[in-house]
């Protein structure tokens, strides 16, 4: 695979040369900025081999570098190995940014190119600021890897609208909620082209991303009117009876850049987001009008689960988890006795769960990873490269699911033989961390960053740290990843209160490179605790329902209160179980999570 890189680097420094550009950059996103994204925008991965949904590539004639986050050092150093690419960890000492790095490479005279479509605002503006400074240009209005990179066809499946049963709010509703949140900013207008926030706003789904219930699309909604930019093919009569109610007019995709030069925006300030809009469209929109430039609304608005929502939700997670409880038991009954992959307990673990009704898709690709290979946050198990599961050390499970009724995302790591006095070690910190955060009471108005010590300060008291957020939003339907919430350590700009409705994952971890990984993961629900003369308290109301593995489980290291809620919570699992199980699998439960 590295010969392949480097012969398409090469063709595609022929083409930079020829152009006269100096170093080109690729990043991993769609028009839209989505975090995952169709065959037909996987540019960067086919130019650096790289698999994992974040990274950005930087091509100089001479040298070529990648990007990524924490999540993926251990597979990148492996898929770039041998291409000539530089690996370029996001966050670590003495690692350059992507902006410093093409301050010191590049001045008077070079070209520096990317694509403006797929790249957003922010981050453009960013380099122009910094071409400025150094006097070198920017080329965004051309692809320079469209002759070497054979796109498939672009992604295109057919508009489903939610019913008031799943969605709980009309989409007329929706819009007015918007458009007085447009009016407090002072705003006329909104210009959306995050994909989930446009699929929420009109109580809309698709298929035109991996994973992703989403449909490409754009959004406009001023005072007067609304429109919903969509491919033709993707109208049905439904849809097109649907926005008549919440009267939106639909417009064809590929009209929208037409609109955004011939739109009449002197009515008043046009609000987006430079962290979503694209550099293209926002270049467009600022030649015509004023621009507010924050959050979207629709995504603070979005990340909030109305009442039936949650209802849902509730009901969804609980199925999951009985399906990922059977799961469990099948492969720890028969390791040993039936041969097993990464990648068949994977494709067995989708059978279960395409056994609930309303099961659509899963969430994301299944992370299967036994032994080392689990030290890779993101690793993928592949059938060419198959991995056998043996009665030893762990297998990490990090899966979900997209039904009518929610989206889950859940890691369990299984014990499949004796473990190390190291191993039992980190397991143990690891379900203290995510207990203890589970557990947690707050006053309201803080956001992820106050509560993120409380998983990750049994880590660092050991001197240990793993390299990730501890939490992230969920969608309902939607994506995976969500925002604006999330819960980390280090402070990020415009952070998000955590606000009653919301849900965060809770999934800290522990990753020996080479050795073994261990991750346990839960969805929580922020909902109102106790009010006093102190102010109004919150917490988190559990939504995952797996036991956790009590053969990883050393009880004597763990405090007297970390006991206490991890017996409180395998106790609570079992018994929100019970009904769906047989008593057979019930008392097998209880065994599995040492309360029987």
């Amino acid at each position: 695979m590295s010969d392949t890189i480097k012969t398409r680097l090469e063709s595609l420094r022929k083409i930079m040369k020829e152009n006269g550009v100096s170093a080109y950059y690729i990043n991993t996103a769609d028009f839209h900025n989505s975090e995952y994204v169709s065959e037909y925008f996987k540019v960067r991965e086919y130019f650096s081999g790289f698999t994992g949904s974040n990274g950005s590539l930087v091509i100089m004639q001479e040298e070529a570098g990648l990007w990524t986050d924490g999540r993926y050092f251990v597979q990148a150093e492996k898929e770039l190995s041998g291409s000539g690419i530089d690996l370029y960890k996001m966050g670590e000492e003495g690692v350059p940014t992507i902006e410093e790095f093409i301050e010191k490479k590049l001045g008077n005279g070079d070209i520096f190119a990317f694509d403006g479509r797929t790249v957003t605002a922010a981050r453009g503006k960013v380099f122009r600021k910094i071409a400025k400074k150094k006097g070198f240009s920017l080329e965004v209005k051309n692809d320079l890897t469209e002759e070497i990179f054979e796109r498939p066809a672009f992604p295109l499946s057919k508009a489903e609208v939610l019913s008031n049963e799943l969605a709980g709010e009309t989409a007329l509703s929706k819009i007015k909620r918007l458009r007085e949140r447009l009016k407090k900013e002072g705003a006329a207008s909104i210009f959306i082209t995050s994909l989930d926030d446009i699929m929420w706003l009109f109580n809309i789904r698709g298929n035109d991303v991996e994973f992703n219930p989403v449909l490409m699309s754009y959004a406009y909604i001023s005072m007067e009117s609304a429109y919903l930019f969509i491919q033709k093919g993707s109208v049905t009569d439904e849809l097109k009876d649907a926005m008549d109610k919440a009267a939106v007019l639909i417009k064809d995709y590929d009209d929208v850049n037409k609109f955004l030069k011939n739109e009449d925006f002197s009515k008043g300030d046009v609000l987006l987001d430079p962290n979503q809009v694209n550099y293209i469209s926002y270049k467009r929109i600022k030649k015509n009008a004023e621009v507010i430039e924050m959050r979207n609304p629709t995504t603070e608005m979005k990340a909030v689960k109305n009442e039936t929502e949650k209802a849902n939700m509730r009901k969804i997670y609980l199925k999951d988890s009985v399906q990922l409880t059977r799961f469990i038991r099948e492969i720890t009954e028969n390791i040993g006795k039936v041969p097993m992959t990464e990648m068949s307990v994977s494709d067995r673990l989708e059978e279960y769960r395409r056994e609930i009704p309303e099961f659509r898709d899963l969430s994301f690709t299944t992370i299967s990873a036994y032994g080392a290979n689990a030290a890779m946050m993101h690793y993928a198990p592949s059938d060419e490269n198959p991995v056998e599961i043996k009665a030893e050390h762990m297998l990490l499970i990090d899966s979900g699911g997209q039904y009518n009724g929610g989206t889950t995302d859940v890691t369990r790591t299984i014990v499949m033989g004796e473990l190390t006095e190291e191993e039992k070690k980190c397991f143990t910190l690891t379900a203290c961390s995510m207990l203890n955060l589970l557990n947690v009471k707050f006053l309201y108005g803080c956001t992820g960053r106050n509560l993120d010590i409380i998983a990750r300060e049994r880590m660092w008291n050991e001197g240990m740290d793993y390299k990730c957020g501890t939490g992230h939003g969920v969608g309902y339907i939607l994506n995976v990843h969500e925002g604006p919430q999330n819960i980390r350590w280090k402070a990020v700009e415009n952070e998000a209160v955590l606000e009653e409705g919301m849900d965060v994952s809770d999934e800290p971890g522990v990753y020996k490179a080479g050795k073994f990984g261990i991750r346990t993961e839960n969805i929580l629900l922020v909902k109102k605790g106790v009010h006093t003369d102190d102010g109004q308290f919150m917490e988190f109301e559990n939504l995952t329902m797996v036991p956790i593995d009590d053969r990883g489980i050393d009880r004597s290291i763990m405090s007297e209160r970390e006991l206490s809620y991890y017996i409180a919570y395998q106790t609570a699992v079992c018994a929100a179980l019970k009904d769906s199980l047989s008593e057979d699998e019930y008392n097998w439960v209880r065994k599995y999570a040492g309360i029987a």
